[in-house]
Order: structure tokens, then sequence, then C-alpha cells
């Protein structure tokens, strides 16, 4: 597993890190022996990086994580980012508060069994919270009581990316970037690296449609977002098969199938596509499968791809999938 830099946090992390979205909730049902089992997997597969947030679950993915972590006994060795912020009301921003977080950041602290927390996120609040000082003020606050030990965010769209890095305190991004989300490459990677600004990559495989495993007719559980956010009825859209309709995702896949690289299948295309750019510090795909995260973490030390690939990926892009997502992410 390789390692890289995670912005000004002073830490490397892998490079393949773990989200836990999908062993905490929304993605149908989830043992807890299950969840437990996916954590101990990336450990072993050399993982050092896990995403987690308070909505996961409602706490379910956090307490897997501190689980494994103390049964392992390794605590100080992974670095744990978890998020606070998507259970205040998201039509009202000055509600991205010190008062109004603090509840939250001290469960998380808890459910994590961690005295300081490694990285805490806002859980992509609304845009207009980008725009006061407060909200980024309680973060300073939270730094300067050891509560946290970094602060970053999790945002929906590249311009609330490019507004939280003006203020001092965000040590790191997170953010969707896969081949059917393209624009953060264009407008925001750079200016992270100017800023030191860690990138940390969620929604990798577009809710599965970049595995090439999903079926046109696929039907999902009642309780797994992929059925019940088609449309952005629960949250942001964007977040769901990253935007792009069902349908033309699928064609997209089709499109992209003959321009995989002999050996490889399209979720490692996806995964060292995403490698292959050198401003993303971590990328975390989520699963209920052990054995696909060690398939995960083996895209680490997969060849970089050709120039040609990439331009197929680009091609690809513009021909399918541009004029739904681009200008709105």
């Amino acid at each position: 597993m390789n390692h890289r830099r995670l912005g000004s946090t002073g830490r490397t992390v892998s490079e393949v890190g773990l989200g836990t979205w999908n062993i905490g909730g929304s993605w149908g049902e989830v043992s807890d022996e299950t969840g437990r089992a996916v954590v101990r997997s990336a450990l072993d597969a050399g993982i050092d990086f896990l995403d987690t947030a308070d909505v996961y679950g409602d706490g379910r993915s956090e307490r897997h994580i501190a689980h494994v972590l103390e049964e392992r006994d390794v605590s100080g060795d992974v670095f744990v980012a978890t998020k606070a912020g998507r259970r205040l009301d998201p039509h009202e921003a000055d509600r991205y508060a010190y008062d109004d977080l603090s509840p939250f950041v001290d469960r998380s602290r808890e459910y994590l069994s961690q005295e300081t927390l490694d990285l805490l996120q806002l859980h992509c609040p609304p845009t207009d919270a980008y725009y006061q000082p407060s909200t980024f003020e309680a973060l300073e606050r939270f730094v300067a009581e050891d509560r946290i030990a970094n602060a970053g965010v999790s945002v929906e769209r590249v311009e609330e990316a490019l507004k939280a890095i003006e203020y001092d305190v965000i040590d790191t991004v997170q953010i969707i970037f896969n081949p059917f989300r393209q624009r953060p490459k264009e407008l925001f990677f750079e200016r992270a690296r100017r800023e030191d600004v860690g990138v940390i990559v969620r929604v990798p495989y577009a809710s599965g449609l970049l595995t090439g495993a999903l079926e046109r007719g696929q039907t999902f559980p009642e309780d797994d977002h992929r059925n019940f956010n088609r449309e952005g009825e629960a949250f942001d859209v964007g977040e769901t098969f990253a935007g792009v309709p069902y349908e033309t995702g699928h064609d997209a896949v089709e499109a992209l199938e003959p321009h995989v690289p002999k050996g490889l299948t399209m979720a490692e295309l996806t995964l060292r596509w995403i490698l292959d750019h050198e401003a993303v510090s971590t990328v975390i795909p989520g699963t209920t499968s052990p054995e696909h995260v060690r398939a995960n973490a083996a895209a680490s030390d997969l060849d970089a791809l050709s120039n040609r690939v990439h331009g197929a990926v680009r091609d690809v892009y513009e021909e399918f999938v541009s004029e739904h997502v681009h200008h709105r992410w």
C-alpha cells in the first residue's frame, strides 16, 4: 500500500482508504459482524485511513471502527476521519456554529473512543454556511480545546470547496471525483495543492455504476439510497450515481468497456484513474464485502494508466456525462 501526505495535517495515509457509509446505513441491511469484518479486512490490507460520520447508522459505523481498533490495539496507527452537521437543518446555515455542533463532536469522541478526534469534517453544510466566519470559528475552537486535531469539510460543489479553503483552519476537503465527475480537477485541485489542503475522494464508483457490476434493471432494497434518492428526494442527488441519470450511466459504462486495459476490471480502472491525479491524497471506496476491500486496496499497486486510456475516459465523459453534471457540481 502506497501512502500520500494528507495536506497540512502532517500525516501520511494510505492512498486507498475505507469509506464506512455502506456498513452504517442506507445501503440495505448489514449485520454488525459484517460491518466489523469489513474494517478488519481494511486493516489487514494495509489501509490506515478510515472515513465515517455521526449519521452513518446513527453512529453505528463509528462504533464498528472503535470496536475493531480496540480489538487490534492499533488506535494510534490508524487515522479516523468523521463528520458532523448533517443532523442540523440544511436550510438554516447559521446553525453550523459552535453550540450547535458541540454535542455531535462529543458524541463522536465517545463512540470512537477518541479524546481528540483525528479529523472532524463538516458534513455537506448548506452553501451559505461557507460564507459565515462563525462556521469556521467553531472549528478553530474545537482545535484549541483539543477536541479535534484537524478540521475539514465534505462538500457537494466545487465552489464550496474553493470557498472553504480560504479559511486557514481547513486542512482537508472531501469531494466527489471519478470518471463521471471530472470538474474538480479543472477548478479545485491546483488550488488545493497551493494551499496544502488534503483531498479526500468519495463516491469513486458512482454508487456502483463504475464497478460494471450493476444491471440496467437492477433493483435495490427499500432502505438503500439508490432506491429512495434517485431524484434527490432525501439529499443532494449528486450523492447517488454521482448525479448521472441511471440509464445514461450504463450507456457511458458500455462506452468505457473497450478501453479497460487487459487484465483490469472496470472498478480497477476507476480507482487507478483517480489515483493517477497527484492532488488526490486518498480515495475512500465503501463496500460491505471484505473481498472487495482487498481488491480496492490492490489498486494502489497497479501501474498508472496510459495517456490513451485517460483520453478515452475524457471522451466518454464529454459525450455521455458532462451535460448532466458538469455545471452542477
